[in-house]
């Protein structure tokens, strides 16, 4: 992965000061000047330029803050959950006014230790009643049968079952979490969200944005991000016996920051964010005799599909006394490009067009690398 962002990181530095060295009158070798000028024209019209202000700020704030506190249950049904038993589990049982049949706690022993498993044959065997078919029925199927089993040797049997031992079905939770490991499934509904809180939450250095989400052979990636800021509850998932949650590292959270700067190069967003003042802080900041303050650009890639847009590009006028503000308020997505530019703004838009097939490119690039 490292050498994947180092060659992706020298490409991009390669081509934006080839972009700086061009002077009007000058193309592309092996493109004609005016093919050069229609391509040039083509990629400027599926790019949305901004720039970066107090109401473009305003605009990232209202879409943090929209999102709601939302329950961990949300987007599961669990009104109509029921636990299911299985082998390994442990019951305790109870017949009211009939202590002969209720195995006494005993000092120093557990209820789970006393209590009846459930076998390998998926039964259990009571007083009066054996071989109980258990696994894979609820609580209140057992007990119905268990009342009727007594019926034949006891008048209008009063019977108490409770799990006290849930060892037949797990989930697990593995990745950058505090405390991965295995986590019962039990009468109590467990939610994906529910078990990365049971393990303690995320780490500094878990991808904060998905997680991967195995159930059998099939994988899918829940937006763990769309889930928390954006309150999309169909992100959640009820877990059942056998599912993996994994929580990857956040090596693919980065920006990258080129041009002309002191130290270009990637930038890691951790879970708290990253903006677009600390980027280049990281970077040592902009070479102050070269850069053009008025050229600090953002370019981040759009959903195509949805927008029709290749990407988004965001301008910061460094050399306004507010600059900084905005810069410290502007927050970073993984994978934006950070650019510096000592080109007049008048050529610009050829920047960006060399800059565009590399904003295409990173997911692919990350994608292969991690493979």
């Amino acid at each position: 992965m490292a050498l994947s962002c180092k060659s992706l990181v020298t490409s991009l530095v390669m081509l934006a000061a080839t972009g700086c060295t061009i002077v009007p009158g000058s193309h592309f070798k092996g493109i004609s000047p005016g093919e050069e000028t229609q391509n040039l024209e083509q990629d400027l019209e599926k790019v949305n330029i901004q720039i970066i202000d107090s109401s473009l700020i305003q605009q990232q704030k209202q879409s943090r803050t929209s999102a709601k506190a939302i329950s961990s249950y949300a987007g599961v049904n669990t009104s109509n959950y029921e636990y299911k038993l299985g082998v390994g589990d442990v019951l305790t049982i109870g017949v009211w006014d009939h202590p002969e049949l209720t195995i006494p706690a005993a000092v120093q022993r557990t209820a789970e230790f006393d209590g009846f498993r459930v076998q390998e044959d998926g039964t259990i065997t009571y007083a009066y009643a054996p071989n109980i078919p258990a696994a894979g029925r609820t609580v209140s199927q057992v007990r119905d049968d268990l009342v009727s089993r007594l019926s034949r040797v006891i008048e209008d049997p009063q019977v108490d079952i409770k799990i006290v031992g849930f060892r037949s079905q797990k989930a697990y939770v593995t990745g950058e979490v505090k405390q991965p490991g295995v986590y019962p499934v039990t009468e109590v509904p467990l939610t994906l969200i529910d078990a990365l809180n049971q393990a303690g939450g995320l780490t500094n250095a878990a991808d904060w944005r998905t997680v991967t989400f195995t159930r059998g052979d099939k994988t899918e990636v829940i937006q763990l991000d769309d889930f928390y800021a954006h309150g999309d509850i169909s992100q959640n998932r009820l877990l059942k016996n056998g599912d993996i949650v994994h929580v990857n590292r956040n090596d693919k959270q980065k920006v990258y920051v080129l041009g002309d700067v002191k130290r270009a190069g990637s930038v890691t967003l951790n879970r708290y964010g990253l903006n677009l003042a600390q980027a280049l802080s990281d970077t040592g900041g902009l070479n102050e005799n070269t850069a053009d303050a008025n050229g600090v650009f953002v370019l981040r890639k759009s959903n195509t599909e949805k927008t029709g847009l290749l990407a988004n590009v965001y301008q910061l006028h460094a050399k306004n006394i507010a600059a900084m503000v905005l810069a410290e308020q502007f927050e970073l997505q993984p994978h934006d490009i950070v650019y510096v530019t000592t080109a007049p703004l008048a050529r610009w838009n050829r920047v960006i067009s060399l800059l565009l097939p590399s904003v295409s490119s990173i997911d692919s690039i990350d994608d292969i690398s991690s493979n």
